[in-house]
């Protein structure tokens, strides 16, 4: 990958350690709330053609997007308040000790602040505003203080499952604050704070003036930055004018400025025909399919398969009119309730993609990089991934494993940098993921050569965060040279992880239960070896039979099967069947 020139910003190819692991163990500690203490994510095409042609339909109109907009956030008067607010990030970044970097106060709002209808189709909703909880291990650092604000409460055991991980730590109740307004109606748990004008008033006092805050979001939309302004802090998230590349359509934009291979396609489409003449466009004798994608969708439930019919020395015409005719029957929903009427309403509303498949799904592989740009615009490398993938079009994001295969991770961390630099260019701050299709190419030898493509940007937290944040909490430590991870005793651990394992007969379990399974088995994360299985996301398991877990080990095959023996335990404990388990049958 060719250097990108006239970049200024630093880049720091990996992020520096974390605070240093405590040593000794606490048992169960009271914590202070104001009401009681209390499933997207990446996108992934798993099987798309690389080009450094980006093409434009020139009958698509220009529309806004579908991004969450306030009812008066557009004002001047608005925009002044929130930039003169985000001047304080840098002020407040800067003066951080690198080494305690938690040593402020954290607003977490862990909103899905995605359109209502989208939100309607997630399972167990509410489940997901606790992906964050991993930044409870902020407390570790004796200065930190935490306000957590959720849509429903938070169970009890999940919240001292979280501090009980903290060895060393002693009574945090001062310096947590655990908020739930119990509202469960579907929309942005951001909106329901907005309509609550004395819970924000709550969190500001509590908050005060005593060290530097900021606000932890999920993502970040025109509602997160009203309420950064209505709470007087810096949220550490994008600025409005740059949202636009973490869209399909912008990503492309920024793989084109960035010199990095991403699939031939065309971007900004609003209806039907333009579906059909960018397919048109793209149809030649050797492509098998297609994905179409919403601009704005999630987790692989915005895209769509379509199956390119055979149309060898036919003109354009022909492919439109063939095309046409099979539009309707050709697609794969990425679930069963979706329809065309449905998501053509949805493309008119936010735009969307068309881009080439190649390949086999069967031998190509998804992957991601996870990058941060500092208020200071350093370029942070904090990650790499590969993507367990299913779902009827096998682009739906399931699980990943930590780190990336080492004979392509260079690759797509090298890829993830330039783009990176452009995105840095753009003003973008914050946390953000890169998703890759990778391909095995012809081997040369012994070494097996693979080729990378950027499919797009995530820029917001995904599902392959919490799990990171929970290793480099647990561990104190920090990425390689290598890009492989080190704990603070000089120790490679590696992961595979998931937030989608399910069952019908889990929602015999109760949060204390899928621990206590855990540890009677020895399996539960021990400090000593840091190594074994740290559960997340528990509360749909009682509801919706659904439990997240991170199994940490000595190195990916040691992780795979730690993933193994404990979806075999619950199993067994729950009567379960393992017919149902796509992460499992993607281990292999």
């Amino acid at each position: 990958m060719p250097e990108q020139p006239g970049k200024t910003a630093k880049v720091l190819k990996f992020p520096t350690a974390s605070t240093s692991r405590p040593t000794t163990t606490t048992g169960s500690r009271p914590v202070a709330s104001a009401s009681r203490p209390l499933d997207a994510v990446p996108a992934m095409a798993s099987i798309l053609e690389p080009s450094s042609l980006d093409e434009k339909v020139q009958s698509s109109p220009s529309r806004g997007g579908s991004r969450l907009r306030l009812t008066t956030g557009s004002s001047a008067a608005s925009q002044h308040a929130y930039r003169a607010t985000q001047k304080r990030l840098i002020e407040l970044w800067d003066g951080l000790d690198p080494t305690q970097a938690s040593a402020a106060c954290s607003v977490i709002v862990p909103s899905l602040s995605f359109d209502q209808e989208a939100l309607a189709s997630i399972s167990g909703l509410f489940s997901y505003e606790e992906r964050l909880l991993c930044h409870l291990m902020r407390l570790r650092d004796p200065r930190a203080r935490v306000v957590y604000v959720t849509s429903q409460p938070v169970d009890e055991g999940l919240i001292e499952h979280y501090l009980a991980s903290m060895v060393g730590v002693e009574d945090v109740s001062d310096r947590l604050l655990l908020l739930c307004v119990r509202d469960s109606t579907i929309r942005p748990l951001t909106e329901k704070i907005l309509a609550r004008p004395r819970l924000i008033t709550r969190i500001r006092e509590w908050v005060g003036e005593r060290e530097p805050a900021y606000l932890t979001c999920f993502d970040t939309t025109d509602l997160e930055r009203r309420l950064a302004i209505e709470l007087g802090i810096p949220v550490m998230g994008v600025d409005q004018e740059a949202q636009r590349f973490g869209g399909k359509s912008g990503s492309r934009e920024v793989f084109a400025e960035a010199g990095v291979a991403h699939p031939r396609g065309f971007t900004n489409l609003r209806t039907r025909g333009d579906l059909i003449d960018a397919l048109a466009r793209l149809a030649r004798p050797d492509l098998d399919a297609a994905v179409i994608k919403l601009d704005e969708s999630f987790g692989g439930l915005g895209n769509v398969v379509f199956d390119v019919p055979t149309m060898a020395a036919r003109d354009f015409d022909q492919r439109r009119s063939t095309i046409r005719r099979r539009f309707a029957t050709s697609t794969t929903w990425p679930t069963p309730d979706r329809s065309i009427g449905h998501f053509l309403r949805k493309l008119d509303r936010m735009g969307g993609v068309v881009e080439e498949m190649v390949g086999r799904a069967d031998v190509n592989r998804a992957a991601s990089v996870q990058m941060r740009i500092t208020p200071s615009g350093d370029i942070e490398v904090l990650s790499s991934h590969d993507q367990i993938v299913g779902g009827p079009t096998g682009q739906m994001y399931l699980g990943c494993r930590f780190p990336a295969d080492e004979t392509y991770r260079d690759q797509i961390v090298e890829s993830a940098r330039a783009i990176a630099e452009v995105l840095c260019d753009r003003g973008v701050i914050g946390c953000f993921g890169i998703d890759f299709v990778v391909a095995p190419q012809a081997t040369k030898g012994e070494a097996e050569t693979w080729s990378c493509w950027a499919i797009e940007i995530n820029l917001r937290m995904g599902g392959t965060t919490t799990p990171f944040l929970v290793l480099q909490a647990l561990t104190g430590g920090t990425l390689d040279e290598t890009g492989r991870f080190v704990t603070s005793r000089g120790r490679h651990r590696s992961y595979t992880s998931t937030d989608s394992l399910a069952s019908a007969s889990y929602r015999e379990l109760v949060v204390e239960d899928v621990i206590e399974i855990l540890e009677s088995h020895g399996l539960h994360y021990d400090p000593a070896t840091e190594t074994g299985v740290f559960p997340h996301m528990l509360g749909a398991v009682s509801e919706f039979g659904r439990v997240g877990i991170t199994c940490i080990a000595e190195d990916r095959g040691a992780a795979d099967e730690l993933y193994r023996r404990t979806v075999a335990i619950l199993d067994h404990e729950t009567g379960a069947s393992t017919q149902s388990r796509q992460v499992v049958e993607r281990l292999g």
